[in-house]
């Protein structure tokens, strides 16, 4: 079993995680939505992640919806003490499967109530607001200030730890520091999609965490015979490349790759141990 006992850490709110974490979403069903195929083989990756090291998961009540954290529960409460759950609010789904925005201040709360209920847990350890402006991946501008104050509200109730953004702009986040502490940011990066570089090293001097979705390209797996090449030349794969160069760009960087296979999850894992040489390193940052 791989294991991540001497990787590199990092504050995530009030506890060091590991800089390779899991993420939940594959979990899911085809499309996130409904129940996965294989029910166990679902369990068996969330005890496996746990066992290896892993002590930081990323999840939403809207995956499934509700299904991943209702699998997060049955593998895994009562849960670990270091083991921080970071899930989102700002989304609900429709009964065909589809996306739909959820982000007044009311359907924030219902979104962090279902998130309670479904963890069973009497608080959510971070919580992060996914911003929803327009169609696509790509922050937009727009004042989140409403939306923000709802969850500090919550927050200040006792029912979050701490804070987070998902889709946002430099200017939000500034926004909403302007309103309560923000342990983290999660937006779309990658290898080949680095629209975030400023933002990173910004929140790095501020001693945040930043947290790529799609670390791998997500529904669009990053394919490129260079880098294919250089795995070659390491005796590593194409992927677990990507996800070394990630730790190796900032190290307030903490990765979330997903799967529903166990040997998927430890050739992530893996890519704790990948060291980049410098050339190979030069090569990568020619790859966009």
């Amino acid at each position: 079993m791989m294991t991540l006992s001497g990787t590199d850490t990092f504050e995530l709110g009030d506890t060091s995680v590991r800089r390779i974490g899991y993420g939940a979403m594959q979990l899911a069903g085809s499309g996130v939505f409904g129940p996965p195929k294989d029910h166990g083989q679902a369990l068996a990756v969330l005890r496996e992640a746990i066992e290896s090291g892993v002590n930081h998961i990323d999840t939403s009540d809207f995956y499934g919806p509700h299904i991943t954290n209702q699998l997060i529960r049955e593998a895994l409460s009562p849960y670990p003490d270091d083991l921080v759950i970071v899930t989102k609010v700002g989304a609900d789904r429709g009964e065909d499967g589809s996306w739909l925005p959820a982000q007044t201040p009311a359907d924030l709360e219902r979104g962090v109530h279902d998130n309670l209920r479904n963890l069973g847990v009497d608080v959510l350890d971070v919580v992060n607001l996914r911003i929803i402006e327009g169609a696509g991946l790509a922050p937009v501008e727009g004042s989140i200030e409403e939306r923000f104050t709802a969850l500090a509200s919550l927050q200040q109730k006792g029912l979050i730890r701490h804070l987070g953004l998902s889709n946002a702009t430099a200017d939000q986040v500034k926004e909403a520091q302007r309103i309560a502490p923000v342990v983290c940011v999660q937006n779309h990066y990658n290898l080949v999609h680095r629209a975030d570089d400023a933002l990173i090293n910004t929140l790095e001097k501020q001693g945040v965490a930043y947290v790529p979705f799609f670390p791998l390209g997500g529904f669009n797996p990053i394919q490129s015979s260079k880098l294919s090449d250089l795995a070659a030349s390491l005796g590593a794969l194409p992927m677990q490349v990507a996800l070394a160069w990630l730790l190796a760009r900032s190290p307030n960087i903490l990765l979330i790759p997903g799967t529903s296979q166990v040997a998927h999850l430890r050739q992530n894992l893996a890519a704790a141990d990948i060291v980049l040489p410098e050339d190979v390193l030069l090569e990568l940052e020619h790859l966009v």
